[in-house]
C-alpha cells in the first residue's frame, strides 16, 4: 500500500495499527488522526518519518476538508489507498431502563455519522487511488474503506440485550458499509466492516482475550486477501464472515 489513513490513532487499536504499519513498512505514507497526541504516538512519529499526525476531532465536520487537503498535498496523483475508520466510543452495558438519549447521540455521532461523512469527504482521494492503480485488482492495494465494527452490532448474534447506544450505532455502521460497497462497485473501491475481536484496550477492558498485536496481525492478514467478492461483507479479524 502506498498510503493509509487511520482515523482515531491515539491509543488502543488505532495506535497498534500505526505501529504495525510503520514497523513492518506496510505503507509508504501513514496518516494518523487524533484529538490529542499521546506520548507513545509522538515517539512513533519521531522514529518513522513517513508517519504524518493530523489533528482531528471526528465530531467536528468543519475540519474534514482541512484533513483532505493535507492528505492530498502529501499523496499527489496517488490518492489514498486505504481509509480505516477506527475512531469509536462505547457506553457500559445498559438495560433499557437506564439508557440515556445523550449516550445514544454520542455513540451515533462518533461511531456512525463520522465514518460516513469522513468517507464522503475522502472519496475523491480514494477514487484517485483506484484510477492510479487500475492495474491492480480490487483490494487494499488499490482503494478501500475499512469500517471498524463490532460483533455487538450483529442483530442475529444478540442474545444478551442491552448495550443500546453501541449496538445500534455499529449495526447502523454495518448498513452504511453495505451501501458504500454498492455505490463504490463501479469505482473499483472495496468497502468492508471488520470486527477486530474483543481486544485488551481501554475500551475492551482487561478481561478481553485478545492482545492488540495479535488482533492487528490477523486483521491485516485478512485485509490483504480481500477482493471484489468481499466488498460489503461483515468480517471478523481472522476472516470469518459474521451474521448481520
Amino acid at each position: 500500500m502506498k498510503s493509509v489513513l487511520i482515523i482515531g490513532a491515539n491509543r488502543g487499536l488505532g495506535l497498534g495499527i500505526v505501529k504495525f504499519l510503520t514497523k513492518l513498512r506496510k505503507a509508504e505514507i501513514v496518516f494518523a488522526t487524533c484529538r490529542n497526541v499521546s506520548e507513545e504516538l509522538a515517539n512513533v512519529s519521531k522514529e518513522h518519518k513517513n508517519l504524518h499526525i493530523l489533528n482531528l476531532d471526528v465530531t467536528d465536520a468543519t475540519k474534514y476538508e482541512e484533513v483532505v487537503s493535507q492528505i492530498s498535498a502529501a499523496t499527489g496523483d496517488g490518492g489514498l489507498n486505504l481509509l480505516i475508520n477506527n475512531a469509536g466510543v462505547s457506553t457500559k452495558f445498559t438495560k433499557i431502563n437506564l439508557v440515556k438519549a445523550e449516550q445514544l447521540l454520542e455513540n451515533f455521532t462518533v461511531n456512525t455519522i463520522a465514518p460516513i461523512m469522513l468517507t464522503k469527504a475522502l472519496l475523491p482521494l480514494l477514487i484517485r487511488a483506484s484510477e492510479a492503480n487500475s492495474d491492480k485488482p480490487v483490494g487494499v492495494e488499490r482503494a478501500a474503506v475499512v469500517n471498524t465494527s463490532s460483533i455487538l452490532g450483529s442483530i442475529a448474534n444478540n442474545d444478551q440485550g442491552g448495550f443500546y447506544p453501541y449496538r445500534c450505532s455499529k449495526a447502523a455502521l454495518n448498513a452504511a458499509t453495505k451501501s458504500m460497497s454498492v455505490e463504490f462497485k463501479d469505482k473499483k473501491i472495496l468497502a468492508t466492516a471488520i470486527h477486530p475481536g474483543w481486544v485488551r484496550t481501554d475500551m475492551g477492558g482487561k478481561n478481553a482475550p485478545l492482545d492488540v498485536e495479535t488482533s492487528i496481525r490477523e486483521l491485516f492478514n485478512t485485509l490483504e486477501k480481500l477482493g471484489e467478492k468481499d466488498s460489503g461483507k461483515f468480517l471478523q479479524y481472522d476472516g470469518k464472515e459474521l451474521p448481520w
